[in-house]
């Protein structure tokens, strides 16, 4: 969903509309993201993280046909309807589901469990982003990503939806075959729940979802999210041309538009990089000084971009790189927030419902940035003063998300499940792995739960890590000229 912009300058050609006109599928896609994680939330705890992939890869890859269709007729609509409102569904289900999966397979980890499941999606545009660039190559020769203005054909873009969508079709099912949760009871070796219960931020009991709701802690973790978000898509929206923007002397830029491409990747970088990093620290630090800092540190260092950003290229970018860390490592963390806060017992659905906090961020952040920068003059004629009203205003919901974190206090017990539901509920039994059963079952190593799948896990690590290492190596190509001139 990240690689979008490669190919947008190609359906506004193919369509002949306006850049907010196709920008409209990215938002329809984020707000169905939300709502379908929000509603379906309870159906995946339910039915278990097999159904719930499946039905995933199903909307995904269905939505990016019904796109083809649309692109190949020139019907708009249609790629409303396939990328924005049926791929945005595949998107909301497919999100949740191996987060609330690997949060019950690593109890001792929440904060790397999280990270390891939502650094795909921010990973994903690593390797989306060049593949679609050369799958638009490939079906039109005429097409040069790294020249400013060239755009694909309409014939290329179909062979580009179909491509995509029966390709994540493939990989998605490979995943489908794969997924278990944990016997019931399980826990890995030398893990001692009442150790990690010493925190006082860490429940004792479990919420559900529908009492998470009357609860003030998912309300405010609800304003941290949304405030989180709004001030990365800040950057993620504009990225190319607020690079360009803030190094423009005399009307000409001295970023070029190829060397701003790799800004945008290296963006999705460490966009990727902070879900794991920081969600990993979160496990030493605690959740709510992890947040503490993105929204503390994010504000300061968005003061900083306003201000003296334009002084130095790479340090445009750094400052950059580390909001965007920022940005990825609150969608990685939050999840082990949630569970902190409402217990495993039906995380996966409460997630489901915060992610409303993204649908929201997804229409307001892109409208305060465009709405500034509309005022300030036409694009490609703006500089580094058009961007310190939207930039200071982004400082100011990072404040209210610092202070809505610091108000955030344990869960009453009057909200908690009383234990026997709790201790019945076997969410997607039916998928289980392999392995004892019970309250008492023997501790295990995550080698042993998985049996037999282990030879199929490894095949799965490795295609992970070439197609990961072939994103970075593009993207750090193609980010070279920032820094070599």
């Amino acid at each position: 969903m990240y690689a979008t912009s490669v190919y947008k300058n190609s359906l506004v050609e193919h369509f002949g509309t306006s850049q907010t006109q196709i920008g409209v599928v990215f938002s329809i896609a984020i707000v169905m993201l939300g709502l379908s994680a929000a509603l379906g939330g309870t159906w995946v705890e339910r039915n278990g993280p097999r159904k719930a992939m499946l039905t995933s890869a199903i909307f995904w890859g269905s939505g990016f046909l019904v796109g083809a269709l649309g692109i190949a007729t020139e019907q708009l609509w249609l790629l409303y309807l396939g990328y924005g409102v049926i791929g945005g569904i595949g998107l909301g289900i497919g999100y949740i589901s191996p987060v609330s999966t690997l949060i019950k397979w690593f109890p001792d980890r929440p904060g790397l469990a999280t990270g390891l499941a939502i650094m795909g999606f921010g990973g994903g545009a690593l390797i989306a982003t060049p593949v679609s660039g050369g799958l638009m190559a490939f079906y039109d020769p005429s097409y040069d990503a790294t020249v400013a203005g060239s755009v694909a054909s309409g014939g290329a873009l179909v062979g580009l939806f179909v491509t995509l969508g029966l390709g994540y079709l493939a990989v998605m099912m490979f995943g489908v075959l794969l997924v278990r949760v944990p016997p019931q009871g399980w826990r890995p070796a030398g893990f001692d729940p009442e150790q990690q219960r010493k925190s006082a931020m860490v429940t004792t009991g479990h919420v559900s979802a529908n009492n998470a709701l009357r609860t003030p802690q998912f309300w405010l973790l609800w304003i941290v999210l949304f405030t989180n978000v709004t001030a990365g898509i800040g950057i993620l929206e504009h990225a190319s041309p607020m690079i360009q923007d803030f190094f423009r002397d005399g009307g000409t830029s001295t970023v070029a538009a190829a060397a701003a491409g790799g800004f945008v990747g290296l963006l999705s970088m460490f966009n990727m990089a902070g879900r794991f990093v920081w969600s990993s620290t979160s496990d030493v630090i605690g959740r709510k000084p992890t947040y503490m800092m993105y929204l503390g540190v994010g504000a300061l260092l968005y003061i900083m971009l306003a201000t003296i950003g334009g002084t130095s290229v790479a340090l445009f970018v750094l400052m950059a790189c580390v909001i965007l860390s920022f940005y990825g490592g609150g969608f990685a963390t939050v999840p082990a927030y949630l569970r902190d806060m409402f217990g495993t017992f039906q995380v996966g659905a409460i997630h489901g419902r915060l992610l409303t906090a993204w649908s929201a961020a997804g229409i307001a952040g892109p409208l305060i940035i465009n709405s500034f920068l509309d005022a300030q003059g036409e694009p490609g004629t703006l500089t580094q003063d058009a961007y310190q009203a939207p930039l200071f205003t982004m400082v100011g919901l990072l404040v209210v998300g610092f202070v809505a974190n610091m108000l955030v206090r344990p869960v009453a017990e009057r909200f908690h499940e009383p234990a026997g539901p709790v201790e019945a509920g076997g969410n997607g039994a039916s998928e289980r792995s392999e392995g004892a059963a019970g309250a008492d079952a023997p501790q295990q190593t995550h080698d042993v739960a998985f049996g037999g799948h282990r030879v199929w896990l490894t095949v799965a690590w490795i295609l992970v890590t070439v197609l990961l290492g072939y994103g970075v190596v593009h993207i750090t190509s193609a980010a070279l000229p920032l820094f070599t001139g």
